[in-house]
């Protein structure tokens, strides 16, 4: 053979290998998130091989300073995809219009209420109840009734048994702040708080601090009621080191009692990956990424088609008829109320 023509048969083989990798070269696509964010490995793995994609998680702290982070950097965004907005962020983060409108198909499995946004620049992905918890062997021994309702804990016989979250630095602190708000209204929350006060309630920094410090039933502590969330029993029952047939704890889930968090993800304007962006919220609000949830994070999936593992459906509730109030009204005043609040219980 020729050994120019071959010379040039070699060119073009090579010509054609790069393009072809240039065409099928791994992409990388970035969510930024909270710091509690988690999802099986496995499952991301599947849409970044049926996609030539690789996924980068961008821990950010907490939701706020994610979200703070976020749009603070909106005119050179530091990913292509947001994922936990809460409806306690719901109005600032529409406001400052840093999502784009999506409708994604996988919308029409999920329900109604989830869906907060008409334009679809925040989509739902999970949901969940903060609500009271009790240690159910404390009351059986001490043969006290546990609490049914917000108005128990001001009761003389429930005096020095509460603790709660700060709701200043504390996500289920400022859900439960709000059911309060909710229930009770602007002329009558405080009043609980005060009586709650001088009932004795101790204020935790976080979630962790609360459960893991002064709960009875994960601690040495001494306060058999914690606010925590509606699906915190199953996860007792799913990390316990002995089987349990029961969860040592219950929450308390009746009419008006707990507040429901939803948590939306969202596609950043200023990405240049909008096609596969789009396909990775549709593949989060999927059956496969939706049925992982549950005892990723503990929460319930937004899809109404997604099966629940037997320990949630066993041991974690849906609030009966939970607490609202409106992401506008939490825009316009969460800084007064904490304040208000900070005023009343700790000073």
């Amino acid at each position: 053979m020729n050994k120019t023509v071959c010379l040039a048969g070699s060119v073009l083989l090579a010509v054609g290998v790069f393009w072809t990798n240039v065409l099928h070269a791994e992409k990388t696509i970035t969510v930024m998130t909270h710091d509690s964010f988690n999802i099986g490995r496995e499952v991301m793995a599947n849409f970044e091989k049926e996609n030539h994609v690789k996924v980068h998680f961008l821990k950010s702290g907490d939701a706020g300073a994610a979200l703070i982070q976020a749009i603070l950097s909106k005119e050179n965004p530091l990913a292509d995809v947001f994922y936990g907005v809460d409806n306690t962020f719901f109005s600032r983060a529409v406001a400052a219009d840093i999502f784009l409108p999506y409708a994604s198909p996988l919308l029409a499995d999920i329900p109604a209420p989830l869906k907060l946004d008409k334009l679809n620049r925040l989509l739902p992905v999970d949901y969940g109840d903060v609500c009271l918890n009790y240690d159910k062997e404390w009351f059986k021994k001490k043969k006290l009734m546990p609490p049914t309702d917000l108005t128990d804990l001001i009761k003389p016989a429930y005096k020095g048994l509460t603790v709660v979250e700060n709701p200043a630095n504390s996500s289920p602190g400022m859900a439960f702040l709000l059911a309060t708000i909710g229930r009770f209204g602007e002329q009558g929350y405080l009043d609980f708080w005060q009586k709650l006060r001088d009932n004795k309630v101790i204020i935790a920094n976080g979630w962790e601090d609360a459960y893991y410090g002064h709960f009875t039933s994960a601690s040495k502590g001494d306060r058999p009621i914690v606010v925590s969330y509606a699906s915190s029993p199953a996860a007792v029952v799913h990390f316990s080191d002995k089987p349990l047939t029961e969860a040592p704890t219950a929450a308390v889930v009746a009419g008006n009692t707990a507040f429901r968090q939803i948590e939306f993800v969202g596609i950043l304007k200023g990405t240049r990956e909008v096609e596969l962006a789009r396909k990775l919220v549709d593949f989060m609000l999927s059956r496969q990424f939706q049925e992982d949830i549950p005892l990723q994070m503990f929460v319930f999936p937004a899809n109404a088609t997604a099966l629940l593992p037997s320990v949630f459906s066993k041991h974690a509730l849906v609030a009966d008829n939970p607490i609202v109030v409106s992401p506008a009204d939490i825009e316009a005043n969460r800084d007064r109320w904490i304040e208000a609040w900070t005023n009343v219980v700790l000073r």
